[in-house]
């Protein structure tokens, strides 16, 4: 598994690329699922001009990769990417890709999924000046059947 936060402009397809030829087999994998977070320009019906994010280096990734630990604790994923944006950005800039690669898609989704849901449902955002937490993720059906089949 591979996490990295930077505040570098990301190209999220070259990060794919790259860790999947160097950390996988090739031929093993069947599925590959890759998430890919750009800025837009809206959120929660305001203008967004630009987008500042800050973290706290080396707990940031310890927890990302803890959450990535559970992913393939959970499906069958040979391997987990978290790349991660921090600093300013503006509208369209990619923030993060999240890739999942199992020997199967079901597993694949899966994953990916559950650690975009992750990253989502924990981060800080400051938006023109007002920080706030994101608190209202738009309900994702997979973590929804998950969370009833764990209540069950």
């Amino acid at each position: 598994m591979k996490v990295f936060v930077t505040k570098e402009a990301l190209d999220p397809y070259k990060e794919v690329q790259d860790h999947e030829r160097s950390a996988l087999p090739e031929g093993k994998h069947g599925g590959v699922v890759v998430f890919i977070g750009a800025m837009r320009d809206f959120n929660d019906g305001e203008n967004v001009k630009s987008l500042s994010l800050d973290h706290y280096p080396g707990m940031t990734e310890r927890h990302i990769e803890q959450v990535c630990q559970e992913a393939m604790d959970e499906w069958d994923v040979m391997d987990a990417l978290v790349v991660h944006r921090v600093g300013e950005m503006v509208p369209a800039d990619p923030m993060v890709v999240v890739a999942a690669w199992a020997a199967h898609r079901k597993d694949s989704f899966d994953a990916c999924r559950y650690i975009i849901n992750y990253l989502k449902e924990r981060c800080e955002i400051t938006t023109e000046g007002k920080k706030h937490w994101v608190e209202h993720n738009s309900e994702d059906p997979g973590v929804t059947e998950r969370k009833l089949q764990k209540t069950a």
